[in-house]
């Protein structure tokens, strides 16, 4: 069959299956308003189908598959598409849903005559693949064709051409799915069981967060009947990220995941008593202080994200546990006696695995019931008798502490009952800023493990757990977020090559599996990079190769581009130099998205200052930002992790802009650029690149 017949066959085959969704939509009636809840459960139904709907009318389908299943079946051809989809009327399937079993082979089969394999729901089902085509539909119309297997048909493989198509593609302020470009080691992933931790380290473009989120989207699909979407959460390194991937599961058809910042939750969780500190001062200062990898066991994250810091905590709490049940006898009225034995009986055998306050609040509860019982059997009515008892009652219970978890915490650092284990620096640091109700970045993972202790978690247990920039969270945060669970169930992804919070993060992964039992883990590596032209990558990797540790150069796919440019600027011409540059790339209209990253805050305050008054449109990108907007941007390095750009100008690198010490955040600086990279430096060139 030719291009063009197939082309035509396939533009009939289309419109056929859009009429059919047209319809489907048509059958559906009005929304039900009334307060029958049968009707309203089945309204909800038909919304979601609604939605799937209106989803596949605008792309029903971006792949096709003619799979033979064996023994003797004839090749059926299945279409894959992001929502499945009955035929009007019938069973039989228009659109098989990407997620479904047999959609695997369409993603894990890549070429050869052999036969092939999928796990259903009834077992191992064997075949051969006759026919993989790619197509690009848009609003409804097909615009490319590609066949990236013919069986018997002989000529060179032409596997990835509509991969490189999609990834010579402009972004704009969003991040996409990839439904139709999954690769076999990335739906690996997407698949994989759900009761496990799964460690995902992905260098720069791997497309690892995108996974992630397929990922979510897959087991609400595979696990429909035992996990929700409103129990599920996705933990992003801030706002403007979130912001950033909030296009992605909607596009899957799946809405309902809770989305934020382990700041913000872990602020709600405290029921907003305490205030966060502004998390880019304190990066801004270590960085600007240029501080080596020798202090980190002196930075406060590190100290305060260590098991050792919680083995701390967890002595604290059991003080406080031992300070629960009462070392004196309480006398309610004259002659009549608890005793402590009693009060600690049924401390240790009516509660359970309840939380600290909850047991203290319940021992209290007892105390009551028992007093007023005893004083019920012996007739005492006299109120000015029971009165006397309440007060002494009242008296009694106020002597067994009560905590909050700011107040439990801010004990380890001053006062009386101060650690000794903790350095004075740090501990007359955090007391001040306690005092003035105030937490840093790295007070909130024990402050939510206090408040997990003491209270315990104030609605459902998450059914699923995705951490991402992971190599940024320390041992505590895991250990907080897996007391969130009944079973483990997570996805924690990051880069240890992007870990530019060194003094709060890991230098390992196995810092994080660790905490978990060997077969509740599981660990993947992404190291092919999708985002950046083979030029960008292979410079980036030059930035790397002078690391330790578990550093792995990126392997590109092969899409080449510009060379990276690299020119020296007189210090009086700098900010002249990157607005030419930029005016150059936005006259040539060749890129929807360009940044200028600067190395701090407020050497990008100075550029968007002299773009802007240039009469250059520019957005300046903040730590506080909640969204990111699209166009030419300004961004200091630290803040564009996550982001990627058609074009990426470098403002500074020098060798006072970057250090040998600062590899990592030039490397994510460079990696952000999809299609051109430039870098200005003043001065003599960082040695990271020369």
């Amino acid at each position: 069959m030719t291009v063009q017949s197939a082309y035509q066959e396939e533009q009939q085959r289309l419109q056929e299956a859009l009429r059919d969704i047209v319809l489907q939509l048509a059958d559906i009636g009005p929304r039900y308003k009334g307060d029958d809840f049968t009707e309203q459960m089945l309204d909800l139904q038909q919304e979601e189908r609604r939605l799937r709907l209106e989803i596949s009318r605008k792309e029903p389908y971006f792949g096709r598959i003619d799979f033979q299943e064996l023994p003797g079946e004839r090749s059926k051809e299945l279409y894959i598409g992001k929502a499945g989809v009955a035929r009007r009327g019938s069973n039989e399937l228009l659109v098989i849903d990407w997620r479904a079993p047999a959609a695997s082979v369409f993603y894990s089969f890549t070429g050869g005559d052999a036969p092939v394999a999928y796990e259903s729901p009834d077992g191992e089902v064997n075949g051969y693949v006759h026919l993989k085509r790619n197509f690009m539909i848009r609003q409804g119309e097909l615009q490319r064709l590609v066949d990236s297997y013919v069986r018997g048909q002989e000529g060179e493989a032409v596997t990835d051409e509509f991969l490189l198509y999609r990834l010579g593609e402009n972004k704009d302020n969003k991040l996409r799915d990839i439904v139709s470009t999954i690769q076999e080691e990335q739906d690996r992933i997407i698949r994989a069981d759900r009761s496990k931790a799964l460690f995902i380290q992905g260098v720069a473009g791997s497309g690892k967060t995108t996974v992630a989120l397929h990922r979510l989207a897959f087991l609400l699909y595979q696990y429909a009947d035992r996990m929700r979407a409103e129990r599920m959460i996705i933990f992003a390194p801030n706002r403007m990220f979130l912001d950033y991937i909030s296009g992605v599961l909607p596009e899957l058809g799946v809405g309902d995941i809770q989305q934020t910042t382990f700041g913000d939750w872990t602020v709600d969780l405290l029921e907003r008593s305490v205030k966060l500190s502004d998390p880019a001062q304190t990066l801004q200062h270590w960085f600007e202080e240029r501080r080596s990898l020798a202090d980190l066991e002196q930075a406060p994250g590190t100290f305060k994200g260590s098991l050792a810091f919680k083995a701390l905590l967890d002595e604290r709490m059991a003080e406080f546990e031992r300070a629960i049940v009462p070392t004196q006898p309480f006398e309610p009225i004259d002659g009549l006696v608890l005793k402590p034995g009693q009060m600690s009986e049924w401390y240790a055998t009516d509660y359970g695995e309840e939380t600290l306050m909850k047991k203290r609040d319940r021992l209290v509860s007892r105390i009551r019931r028992w007093f007023e019982s005893e004083m019920k059997l012996r007739g005492i009515a006299d109120k000015k008798v029971r009165a006397k008892a309440l007060s002494r009652f009242n008296s009694f219970t106020k002597k067994i502490p009560s905590y909050t978890a700011l107040g439990l915490y801010a004990s380890l650092f001053s006062g009386k009952q101060a650690s000794s284990a903790i350095p004075k620096a740090i501990a007359s640091a955090t007391a001040a800023r306690l005092k003035q109700g105030e937490a840093a970045s790295e007070d909130l993972a024990p402050l939510a493990y206090i408040q997990l202790e003491l209270y315990g978690l104030p609605k459902a247990p998450f059914d699923h757990i995705v951490i991402d920039e992971a190599q940024d969270y320390s041992p505590l945060q895991l250990v907080v977020l897996g007391k969130c669970q009944r079973s483990v169930s997570m996805t924690v992804l990051g880069d240890l090559q992007q870990g530019i919070h060194a003094y709060a993060g890991v230098q390992s992964w196995q810092q994080l599996t660790d905490l978990f039992e060997t077969e509740q883990t599981g660990y993947h590596e992404l190291n092919r990079s999708y985002r950046s032209t083979t030029e960008i990558i292979e410079f980036a990797n030059r930035i790397l190769s002078g690391m330790e540790g578990e550093v792995k150069h990126a392997v590109p796919v092969f899409r080449s581009g510009d060379e990276v440019a690299l020119e020296q600027v007189d210090e009086n011409a700098h900010l002249d130099a990157i607005a030419a540059d930029v005016q150059a790339w936005q006259a040539a209209g060749a890129f929807e998205t360009i940044a200028v990253i600067g190395r701090t805050e407020r050497e990008c305050e100075w550029i968007y200052n002299h773009l802007t008054a240039g009469g250059l449109e520019a957005s300046l990108v903040q730590s506080k930002q909640p969204a990111y907007g699209g166009g030419l941007s300004v961004v200091p390095v630290y803040l564009s992790k996550g982001l990627e750009f058609d074009a990426v100008l470098v403002a500074d690198a020098g060798l006072e802009a970057y250090s040998e010490l600062d590899a990592k955040l030039l490397y994510v600086g460079c990696t952000r650029a999809l299609h051109k990279l430039k870098l200005l430096y003043r001065g003599e060139l960082t040695p990271l690149i020369r």
